[in-house]
């Protein structure tokens, strides 16, 4: 029997997925937080990423918290880490790191905001569908593979702070090809704009939502 997964975005980068009874989320930061966590994927050290003040709020004894090294250390406990390429499984859920860096956006030359290693993408696999969740990441050459991962649903940045901005994030949805496309880190960013990119070339159906509103698998 295939589980309905639900989808929460939460604002910003955050959010929250339930599926066959468990509850992950994902960057908590912005949004309500009602439910107590399963899992915890945090994709890099930012404070709008690695908010401890949401993780210890939804954090049980036996949740699994998953983030970089260096927001190990500020989350306190016990936490796993993933590097690109490692996975995990737990129960009926597998969680893989993927790359997540700039190529285009620096605090000064030489210098990006997200330098590679910084920080991680999640491929979250469960009930036979696939979650690609970016990160704060440019459209790099390693998602150019993700096109054979089969993604059911993406979630990438595109407000052009830090990250891509709406071409860019079209472009990457393109190149990666899911069933569907989520954009989120929006900043100031014109969604409308990204869907109709998108939707002009190609059958990807890109979901808008609102903080706090769902989609389902």
């Amino acid at each position: 029997m295939v589980s309905m997964i639900v989808v929460k975005w939460l604002g910003h980068a955050s959010f929250q997925i339930n599926v066959d009874g468990k509850v992950v989320y994902i960057d908590p930061y912005e949004g309500e937080y009602t439910e107590k966590a399963d899992m915890i994927l945090v994709t890099h050290s930012h404070p709008d990423h690695c908010d401890t003040s949401k993780i210890e709020k939804i954090r049980k004894v036996e949740t699994l918290v998953i983030a970089p090294a260096d927001c190990a250390s500020k989350i306190g406990g016990e936490v796993r880490s993933l590097k690109p390429g490692e996975s995990i499984n737990v129960g009926s859920i597998s969680v893989e790191a993927v790359q997540a860096y700039n190529i285009k956006h620096f605090m000064f030359p030489g210098k990006p905001f997200h330098p590679k290693d910084l920080g991680v993408g999640y491929l979250l696999n469960v009930s036979g569908k696939t979650i690609y969740h970016a990160g704060d990441t440019d459209f790099i050459p390693e998602m150019e593979k993700l096109k054979e991962r089969n993604i059911s649903l993406a979630l990438l940045p595109s407000g052009g702070t830090f990250t891509m901005d709406n071409k860019e994030a079209a472009e990457a949805a393109l190149a990666i090809n899911p069933e569907a496309v989520i954009p989120m880190h929006r900043r100031r960013a014109n969604p409308e704009d990204f869907k109709r990119i998108v939707e002009a070339s190609s059958k990807i159906k890109v979901v808008l939502l609102k903080p706090g509103e769902e989609y389902r698998l």
